[in-house]
């Protein structure tokens, strides 16, 4: 695969069309018959979603999966939902991101430096994807973490997506048990080929409306981003 945004086109391209797990697929085209009524009005996205953003980015962020009615509404990463305004609103704040919402395709949204994927393509029922249906999904996250290869810089959103990337990008294999990055909130690592992982709990309401993750903690991590990607400059 050729490094570059052509290579993404192909790739976003497959990964809609992909039906490696039935379940899902199921599940996805089920939530956008019955719909939920605040969308009654929206055309439902209903399938895989791939990533989005700048092919040039320096900064990856890797999710868990789709929300049935966020990405998979919308057909769009962290897109129609409360998870996305964290993610966005950060975003613009520390210069990622050209507006501070994002809810949908056409909604003028544009990203530098940043590209956003998850390890799971579709929405999975209560939000839990199989550790069939990661594997069967990851060769798409390491095709991508392949075609992008100016990255620098990646924050993984919960403990999840954190071990994915590890799986995806071939460190899991490659460092020792006792090497490999432990996930915890706000934790960086830089690894053996300058690449610094910042892991971060994910931005659901789980945690959000419970405290476990402020604002705060949160910026505090797409400040460290920024300021990581500063220094390389």
């Amino acid at each position: 695969m050729a490094v570059g945004g052509r290579s993404l086109e192909v790739l976003a391209r497959g990964i809609v069309a992909c039906a490696r797990c039935p379940r899902l697929r199921r599940h996805c085209a089920a939530v956008a018959r019955a719909k939920r009524r605040a969308f009654r009005d929206w055309d439902y996205w209903g399938r895989p979603v791939p990533g989005v953003g700048d092919p040039a980015a320096r900064l990856l962020i890797v999710g868990l999966a789709p929300a049935a009615h966020g990405a998979n509404r919308t057909g769009r990463m962290f897109t129609g939902d409360a998870s996305g305004d964290w993610l966005y609103g950060a975003l613009h704040r520390f210069g990622f991101a050209s507006q501070p919402s994002s809810t949908s395709r056409d909604d003028g949204l544009r990203l530098t430096g940043c590209w956003i994927t998850a390890a799971a393509r579709c929405a999975p029922p209560a939000n839990k994807p199989t550790r069939t249906e990661l594997e069967r999904c990851r060769p798409w996250l390491a095709a991508e973490i392949k075609a992008l290869g100016g990255v620098r810089v990646v924050v993984t959103l919960g403990r999840i997506a954190h071990e994915a990337w590890l799986k995806a990008s071939g460190w899991w294999d490659r460092l020792p048990p006792r090497a490999r990055p432990a996930f915890a909130h706000a934790r960086a690592t830089a690894l053996p080929d300058g690449v610094v992982l910042i892991s971060s709990y994910h931005p659901s309401r789980q945690n959000t409306n419970t405290g476990r993750l402020t604002r705060t903690m949160w910026h505090a991590v797409f400040r460290a981003a920024r300021r990581a990607l500063d220094r390389e400059r």
